[in-house]
């Protein structure tokens, strides 16, 4: 798949097949957001990819945060995403160099998002309330003090995909200046 298509095609999966995503294929992923631009080379992502019963556990915190009448389902929109992985970020010293880590972050998980769809895989970002709770934390072994985690990446093939959304044309946010 060339580059520009990736681009043009790619959309936020939500809807996964129940079938499991093989290692290499998210290795491969992962990898191309190791080669996001960072500044200084700081490489501040870290990536924890959760087995069976940790995304059990997950499913379960998430669902326990969410009161008992949303319990079953907050639990199932988490069981019904066949890999998940956590990305944090480790924290700088200055908050100058937190903003740019955060920022080469983002640009890592767009090279995953894009790999992982050039090889047919789905992929969503979150990074909703369930990132910030304390829970999540001790489970994924993300001390705060030195990491704090930027959002969960969901990864499965998709049994659905969106149609593309409307998007402003460039003219509409650009400004040229001479």
């Amino acid at each position: 798949m060339e580059l520009s298509d990736a681009i043009l095609a790619r959309r936020t999966i939500k809807d996964f097949r129940p079938d499991p995503v093989p290692t290499d294929v998210l290795d491969r992923a992962l990898t191309a957001g190791l080669w996001a631009q960072n500044h200084k080379l700081t490489e501040p992502w870290r990536f924890t990819i959760l087995g069976p019963e940790a995304h059990r556990r997950l499913a379960a915190a998430f669902a326990d945060s969410q009161g008992p009448e949303a319990r079953a389902e907050a639990e199932k929109k988490i069981t019904g995403k066949p890999l998940v992985v956590a990305v944090s970020q480790r924290l700088a010293a200055d908050e100058n160099t937190r903003r740019e880590d955060y920022a080469a972050i983002a640009c890592a998980l767009q090279n995953i998002q894009l790999a992982a769809w050039a090889e047919g895989l789905g992929m969503q970002w979150s990074s909703g309330k369930v990132i910030r709770l304390e829970s999540i934390y001790r489970l994924l072994g993300i001390d705060r003090q030195g990491e704090e985690i930027v959002g969960l990446l969901f990864f499965g093939y998709p049994a659905r995909v969106p149609a593309a959304p409307r998007r402003k044309g460039l003219d509409e946010v650009t400004r040229r200046l001479s």
